[in-house]
């Protein structure tokens, strides 16, 4: 073909309509090939049994390689700090470390009275378990510190085991606070030594996989759940309000009734309190409002919360809110770090539990926002590390008196947009604050407390909106949202750690209840086609004569496998078990019917002539199938012609093979020859479902229909051999590559030896 007649053929085609050129385009797809069995298949494709590697072997070798490995795998900074750019990251880490650090110090003061403990905690909780993450952390863009749910959980533990009751004193029973907070906080740094050991021990396991127990749904519903807790949590601080303790279920609830049976009290008595925490809400709110207009312009958002805090303290310092007002400020803050003290081991048995709890739902916040940031990134994060990076966090923060920790959403976001790359900005963000800690933090002690209350309240913007998860999941998921609502509600009503545990035992159990309640098809084949579909949501799908194929959307295992056989035989429109029953005790008749002609044939023998006449009757249906009447009647031809006119009306009812037929017993036959299982959802076996499929094909080939199976996954067949489930009766010639092999056999050798030869067949 010339140059121009090509150019001119290109141009013609270009004209044509978008469909025309569609079908120009098209070009038929055959492929021809022999039906194919299971053990075809093997042979044609030499397949052999995937060799057991035995993962354990590995831990023992010993090598320069392997060593080097280990440590770059446990201490993480050793292979990307040597790789550091530092024209193209410096600057944007030193940035993203400013702003973190900027946001750290209000969250970090007001996060600490979260927890029942004195502010000046939560600026070591900000520095030390920082810079720990920055050795031994993967993801370069998660900002590890105080976090509110985390605070909210601590202080459900302190405010329980060290309630204000507890440390009243003299006559006008006021709280010993300085007694209390020094128990608080020893209870606080043990508790995260425990968190801490519980994380990296479940690291070094390799126990990273047990977030995947917790569902998006959940956390979710968890951290909404959790928000409204610290909402109410505060609701002390922004009324000026001195409430009881209360902890375990309805502990909320209890909270609140107190907040409303004392809020008329407040509003006669601490209108200084509440005018403080409701201008510093108004302008939080601004700063935020205006960050958001100004995004595009600012080099990094307007640092609301600092702002406030220092404009709050010299308003606090200059007009005395304290002495004139009554409104309750942080108090003495102590300049420089506190010396490493050891945990005390009297209250591991009393915090071991909040402690699993805590590291569990640590673990998960740092490592699905870890995970969303790498993937937005190009880079992975290794859960298991990240659990030992967290955990030795809050292991060597504890001994130094600090409280558990995760890491912030928002702060994260903020050392992500002001141009973060690595774990340095983290590193930076923790200098910053050892510098507030050692110089600048005893002056903000006129810093009211209700400023931190309304930074806090503010700040749970972001997981009070996740309440518009409900709306969503009511379109798209209601089992989804059903485990929200069972989450929130539970941890609502029954608090953090037992409103956990029940939610993931929930979220479990519903997994058991939709595998037990999978859907269930009959499959017809789309004409011209060699898929098979459901016949009731595909109206052009239409059933093989003579073949009955279903299919089960979920696996098959001893929690649905009697429901499994259940609905097969359900939906094959056949009552199997009926039928079954039927057969049987028409056979016995006959069997019955058999022993008395022989007692018959005995009395009527002639004791001259000396011939003994035996009619040997078997009392299994097998045996009884088996019985030659022909042979029968040669031994009895000696009797004379009375006997065989008595033998032979007996004989004719023994007839076989066809006498244990259904049609010989006067039976309904079913309307299909073949059923073909379509196994593909299967994704492993136990000893329940094997023997139930044994079962299946046992019933059917009573009622003399022969059973296939299909699409079988090579696991799975590997699973059946190593179950013992192939025998001589059930072969891997019963299993077929493609239900589409299957159905052709089927139709082609209705009731044959599975070891027929197969055609060629165009598919």
């Amino acid at each position: 073909m010339g140059l121009s007649e090509a150019s001119g053929q290109r141009d013609t085609q270009a004209l044509l309509p978008v469909t025309q050129a569609m079908e120009l385009r098209k070009r038929d797809y055959h492929v021809e090939r022999p039906l194919m069995n299971q053990e075809q298949l093997e042979e044609l494709g030499c397949w052999t049994s995937a060799t057991r590697t035995h993962q354990w072997r590995t831990w023992f070798q010993c090598s320069r390689a392997r060593a080097r490995a280990l440590l770059f795998q446990h201490l993480p900074v050793l292979a990307w700090l040597p790789r550091y750019r530092l024209r193209d990251w410096l600057l944007g880490d030193l940035l993203a470390g400013l702003s973190v650090a900027i946001m750290q110090l209000p969250q970090g003061l007001a996060y600490a009275l979260l927890a029942g403990l004195p502010p000046v905690f939560g600026l070591y909780s900000s520095f030390y378990p920082v810079f720990i993450y920055f050795l031994f952390g993967t993801s370069r863009h998660i900002s590890v510190g105080t976090f509110a749910v985390m605070s909210v959980m601590v202080g459900s533990v302190t405010e329980s085991l060290a309630p204000d009751e507890n440390f009243l004193q003299g006559v006008n029973s006021t709280v010993d606070e300085v007694a209390r907070d020094g128990v608080r906080v020893q209870l606080a740094s043990t508790l995260s030594v425990l968190v801490g050991l519980f994380q990296v021990g479940l690291g070094l396991v390799r126990f990273g996989f047990v977030v995947t127990y917790l569902s998006e749904p959940l956390v979710r519903a968890y951290t909404t759940a959790a928000s409204v807790q610290v909402f109410v949590s505060q609701l002390k601080y922004v009324f000026g309000l001195q409430l009881s303790s209360h902890s375990g279920p309805l502990s909320l609830i209890y909270t609140v009734l107190e907040v409303c049976s004392k809020l008329p009290w407040s509003v006669m008595n601490t209108v200084g309190t509440m005018v403080t925490a409701l201008v510093a809400g108004v302008v939080l709110v601004l700063v935020k409002l205006l960050n958001d207009k100004l995004r595009r312009y600012l080099p990094m958002p307007i640092p609301g919360e600092l702002l406030t805090l220092i404009g709050a303290t010299g308003i606090s310092y200059g007009v005395g809110l304290k002495a004139r007002f009554g409104v309750d400020v942080v108090g003495d803050i102590p300049a420089g770090l506190v010396p490493p003290a050891a945990p005390s081991p009297q209250l591991f048995a009393s915090l071991v539990g909040y402690a699993f709890t805590i590291a569990v739902v640590g673990f998960a916040i740092a490592i699905s926002l870890g995970k969303i940031f790498a993937l937005r990134h190009g880079y992975r994060v290794d859960s298991n590390q990240e659990l030992v990076a967290l955990g030795l966090s809050n292991l060597i923060g504890g001994i130094f008196q600090c409280f558990p920790v995760s890491c912030s959403m928002s702060r994260s976001l903020v050392q992500e947009s002001a141009g973060g790359n690595t774990q340095v900005a983290g590193a930076v963000s923790s200098l910053f604050i050892l510098i507030i800690i050692v110089k600048l933090g005893e002056l903000f002690r006129d810093l009211p407390k209700a400023v931190l209350a309304a930074a806090i309240i503010v700040n749970l913007k972001g997981m009070l909106k996740q309440f518009a998860d409900i709306r969503s999941l009511w379109k798209s998921n209601r089992m989804d949202l059903l485990i929200w609502l069972v989450t929130f509600v539970a941890t609502i009503l029954l608090n953090l750690d037992i409103g956990l545990a029940v939610s993931v035992v929930f979220s479990l159990l519903l997994v058991v209840v939709r595998t037990q309640l999978p859907r269930y098809s009959v499959l017809g084949q789309v004409p011209d086609t060699d898929i098979y579909q459901d016949v009731v949501e595909y109206s052009e799908a239409r059933e093989v004569p003579g073949v009955k194929v279903f299919r089960s959307s979920a696996t098959m295992f001893f929690a649905n496998a009697e429901l499994y056989s259940d609905a097969l035989k359900q939906r094959c429109g056949v009552d199997v078990d009926h039928l079954i029953s039927q057969k049987k005790k028409r056979l016995r008749k006959q069997e019955l019917k058999l022993k008395r002609l022989q007692k018959s044939l005995q009395k009527q023998t002639p004791a001259s002539e000396g011939t003994s006449v035996s009619i040997e009757v078997n009392t299994s249906v097998r045996d009884m199938e088996s019985n030659n009447v022909e042979d029968a009647k040669a031994r009895q031809a000696s009797t004379g012609n009375e006997l065989e006119d008595t033998a032979a009306g007996g004989q004719e009812d023994a007839k076989a093979p066809d006498g244990s037929t259904l049609k010989a017993l006067g039976l309904p036959q079913p309307h299909f020859h073949s059923l073909v299982l379509d196994l593909g959802a299967l994704s492993f076996v136990d000893t329940v479902c094997i023997k139930n499929l044994k079962n299946i094909f046992r019933d059917f080939r009573e009622i003399e229909v022969e059973v296939y199976m299909a699409a079988c996954h090579t696991p799975v067949v590997a699973q059946l051999e190593a179950g013992h489930f192939f025998d001589a009766s059930i072969t891997k010639q019963h299993l077929f590559a493609s239900v589409h092999d299957a159905v052709l056999f089927a139709v082609q050798h209705p009731r044959s030896d599975p070891a027929s030869p197969v055609l060629m067949t165009k598919l």
